[in-house]
């Protein structure tokens, strides 16, 4: 990768589990990556920063239980930045509503790990090789 050029990638979910163990698996020469736990924090990151992708839970700690496709509808509005999406409770409504609002992919809860970092690489966005 090419000096200068650092990927972000900011990770939205309210579980530290979740935060931590994704933050690990995406972390890696030329990539940042940046976590938040709750929706405000999310829209004030995108704010200031420009990411190159953004994985976020559908559920944030929220009242609505769909708090993701907000934060991917913002995203939509405000940012050129490809979505993905990762839930735990998906219905054929809420993948229908995530791929509406410009979602590039749908991952279920658990993550297929090479799944993901195959999505992640297919953007542009180095990985790691070996997961140690």
């Amino acid at each position: 990768m090419p000096a200068g050029t650092l990927k972000k990638i900011l990770i939205v979910d309210d579980e530290c589990f979740i935060l931590l163990s994704l933050s690990y698996l995406l972390r890696t020469e030329g990539v940042e990556v940046i976590c938040c736990s709750e929706i405000e924090q999310a829209k004030e990151a995108l704010e200031t920063n420009h990411f190159d992708l953004v994985l976020t839970d559908i559920r944030i700690s929220g009242v609505n239980g769909s708090e993701g496709l907000e934060l991917l509808r913002y995203i939509d509005e405000h940012c050129s930045t490809d979505v993905m999406i990762m839930t735990g409770f998906s219905t054929p409504a809420i993948r229908e509503e995530a791929s509406r609002c410009g979602a590039c992919y749908f991952f279920e809860k658990p993550i297929d790990i090479p799944l993901l970092l195959k999505q992640v690489a297919m953007r542009g966005i180095p990985v790691k090789q070996k997961l140690t």
